[in-house]
């Protein structure tokens, strides 16, 4: 079996799917940017070959590179980046070389459009915010008249929150037709709840062989607001959550993939919704959820993602044991420019023995992931709380 990785030197923890894959007997080929020696050690030993291109942005030369490795090796079987900014590029691969496992350019709307996956969500019956295309300014008061303030304007097409915002009175809903975005763009009403992701691993048959959820803040705030970053994921996966995660892959027509859907936990009652507790979906995301939130997965259920994944490609099931222990995986950060209360050493004498990942991230990362985070494998959500405070109190 072929499979090509894109990008797999990014982000740096990926060596693993490699590595889980070519410990499964597949033949894993790498397309990348990257110099080879610029690789790390692991990947470059999970890799058979790596086939560098001046840039992943230019489709021709990842087609070239795609056509030597089915030359060299034969048909190719997958092609993955893993990456939500590549979507569009592996659904256009896998359609021009016959590749079936996985989304092709006819399904890959759905999957990147917010607005067209309102409409899945709403023939399927799934509990989801009101939305409009922006077009006109009086279409955007007429659903304002609607939902009411506030709402939330981002990019239909988009990852995160860049270029998203939170409109709450006339004067803003102006200030934002006065200079309107040069793409496409939605408008939601606003929903008051905890973000909380599904997480899968997805057989042929759409049918889950692991499942975790991930506590959220509105990454918009993050990113707009210059706030501390801090996520958590829990050990145990509510049953609505499931339920509603279970019935979204299969309305998105979705399988052999490992996916992040989002949804909102409401804490206020939204008619039409649902009560406080209940969940609201928010939008689909086919790929692995970012960062290190894989990492966090394995420390929260005593497990291994990227091996899971791997023996779904190669065999179609799971091969692990549900583990016996779980427990939460908290990550906090912190920003250049914030004062805290309370040093490195101070941080790693108190939670030193619970600290699974401590380092600075790439600055690309930044803004929203912060420079220096902090991960730590605990069991309470008092705990977790106690460890969120301790990191990112802020000092006088």
């Amino acid at each position: 079996m072929n499979f090509i990785f894109i990008s797999p030197n990014f982000p740096h923890t990926y060596w693993q799917f490699c590595d889980r894959l070519r410990d499964d007997g597949i033949n894993v080929l790498g397309i990348g940017d990257a110099p080879y020696d610029g690789l790390e050690a692991p990947l470059k030993a999970a890799l058979t070959e790596y086939y560098r291109v001046d840039s992943l942005e230019d489709y021709g030369q990842v087609y070239r590179a795609v056509a030597f490795f089915a030359f060299k090796y034969g048909r190719i079987d997958w092609i993955e980046s893993m990456n939500e900014y590549w979507l569009e590029q592996d659904a256009r691969l896998r359609t021009d070389f016959n590749v079936t496992t996985g989304i092709r350019a006819d399904r890959i709307g759905f999957i990147k459009e917010k607005a067209l996956m309102k409409r899945l969500y709403l023939e399927a019956g799934i509990p989801t915010a009101r939305q409009h295309v922006v077009t006109s300014r009086e279409a955007g008061y007429a659903f304002v008249g609607e939902v009411g303030y506030p709402v939330i304007v981002k990019p239909n097409v988009g990852v995160g929150a860049t270029n998203t915002w939170k409109l709450t009175c006339d004067a803003e809903l102006e200030a934002f037709y006065d200079n309107p975005p040069a793409a496409a763009y939605v408008m939601e009403e606003f929903i008051e709840g905890d973000i909380c992701s599904y997480d899968a691993i997805l057989d042929s048959g759409c049918e889950p062989l692991f499942e975790s959820m991930t506590v959220w803040p509105p990454v918009m705030d993050i990113v707009n607001r210059d706030l501390d970053l801090m996520y958590y994921t829990c050990p145990e996966v509510p049953e609505g959550l499931r339920a509603l995660g279970r019935r979204t892959v299969k309305a998105f027509g979705v399988d052999r993939r490992f996916v992040h859907l989002e949804f909102f936990r409401l804490t206020k009652p939204r008619k039409g919704l649902g009560g406080v507790g209940d969940f609201v979906a928010l939008e689909v995301n086919m790929r692995p959820a970012g960062g290190y939130t894989p990492d966090m997965m394995d420390f929260a259920h005593s497990t291994d993602v990227y091996r899971i994944y791997a023996d779904m490609v190669a065999f179609d099931a799971r091969r692990l044991p549900e583990p016996s222990e779980h427990f939460y995986c908290v990550y906090a950060s912190r920003k250049d420019g914030h004062r805290y209360a309370r040093s490195h050493e101070e941080i790693m004498a108190r939670y030193g023995a619970d600290m699974v990942m401590q380092e600075e991230m790439p600055p690309m990362n930044w803004p929203q992931m912060g420079r220096y985070m902090y991960t730590a494998r605990l069991r309470s959500f008092e705990e977790v709380q106690a460890f969120i405070a301790f990191v990112q109190e802020s000092g006088l």
